[in-house]
């Protein structure tokens, strides 16, 4: 039996444009299949959090424009379960108003924040850690978040410091001393080397009560804006207070918000392999390879002299290569990407030329 107490927040609310030409404003690689396995990135993530909590629990967080999207592809979620932003404003507000809404149904709820479009293999690890983590947030005010054992000094990740001395008795539990930007090669390489580094994966969790306190301590302006509205959250009149005043939230993220500036933070180092799936070539490693080490999704490929590529076309389309390594080719409707593996962090910039040379529609 489910513990009822258990809710989720799915956030499918992002663009993922380094996923240009197949993720795109209106149709966001979260709603696609990208690793080609039958189901969707926001698909399988929930089912993954429906292994631990109650489906009727899982809130999909997301932008209006996607609310077609989300009840096509999670035909089960009702609309209590959908929570739309009518503005673009960062995560901390829409996880405050997520929770807000929780707390009005219950006001033991114990949250988990969980981005939609994550590849975790090893399911049943992470609802290990995260039951962990609510047993810990059921009994201690801590605001709990799970930690990526670096694999080598990756500088597109911020960095969790956690204290190497401070033991809590709970196994897996570290007190956490500060959260770190994105790091330079070389101080990327100093993290792994002291030791206590975690990657940030941007997965949270902790009671409704911890979590609202600590925006009313650490933002209070952003609180009372959203807490103006309690009296007519999970009613008739809840879409009309939002569409008024959601715009007037500060874009924030929740890790300056409310993270950085507590000091009741914890973190579990994550027993299961991750990966953010940020980008073409994150998507690459994830993939089995042919036997020239080519990636391919959907595609029937032909392959001369061409290694390390990442191929991606619609089903079953032939795709003849011949003397390329190491590029990203994506067939998309009327765009066609050729593109090198080790410049995909300019894939945005490239977005933003062909919006500007052929139209706002291609991106």
């Amino acid at each position: 039996m489910k513990n009822k107490n258990y809710y989720a927040i799915l956030m499918a609310g992002g663009v993922g444009s380094r996923f240009w030409p197949v993720s795109t404003q209106n149709f966001p690689k979260q709603f696609h299949d990208m690793l080609g396995t039958g189901d969707t990135l926001i698909q399988k993530t929930f089912n993954r959090l429906a292994k631990l909590i109650p489906e009727e629990n899982i809130f999909i967080l997301t932008n209006e424009r996607y609310n077609d999207l989300v009840f096509e592809q999670l035909p089960s979620v009702t609309k209590r379960q959908v929570v739309l932003e009518p503005a673009m404003r960062n995560t901390a507000p829409c996880i405050l108003y997520a929770a807000l809404k929780i707390q009005k149904e219950n006001e033991d709820a114990l949250m988990i924040v969980a981005p939609s479009d994550h590849w975790i293999e090893d399911e049943d690890a992470f609802s290990e850690n995260v039951k962990t983590a609510f047993d810990y947030c059921e009994s201690h005010d801590a605001l709990m978040t799970l930690g990526i054992t670096p694999t080598f000094p990756n500088t597109g990740y911020g960095y969790i410091e956690y204290d190497k001395e401070q033991s809590l008795g709970e196994v897996d539990v570290k007190s956490v001393n500060q959260f770190r930007e994105k790091p330079d090669y070389d101080t990327a390489k100093s993290f792994l080397k002291q030791g206590n580094f975690l990657w940030n994966a941007g997965i949270f969790m902790w009671s409704a009560v911890s979590v609202i306190a600590a925006f009313e301590r650490n933002q209070p302006e952003l609180f009372r804006l959203f807490n103006n509205g309690y009296a007519v959250y999970n009613t008739e009149f809840e879409d009309d207070f939002i569409k008024e005043n959601y715009a007037k939230a500060e874009n924030i993220s929740i890790d300056y918000a409310v993270m950085e500036k507590s000091n009741n933070v914890y973190v579990i180092p994550a027993t299961f392999d991750w990966n953010d799936l940020g980008t073409w070539g994150s998507l690459y490693d994830k993939l089995d390879k042919d036997d020239s080490q080519n990636a391919i999704v959907n595609s029937k490929v032909l392959v001369d002299n061409a290694t390390g590529n990442m191929i991606r076309s619609k089903k079953d389309k032939i795709v003849v290569i011949d003397g390329l390594k190491d590029y990203i080719i994506v067939d998309k409707d009327e765009v066609l990407l050729i593109f090198p593996k080790t410049k995909e962090q300019d894939i945005k910039k490239v977005l933003q030329n062909v919006k500007a040379n052929f139209g706002e529609e291609y991106g």
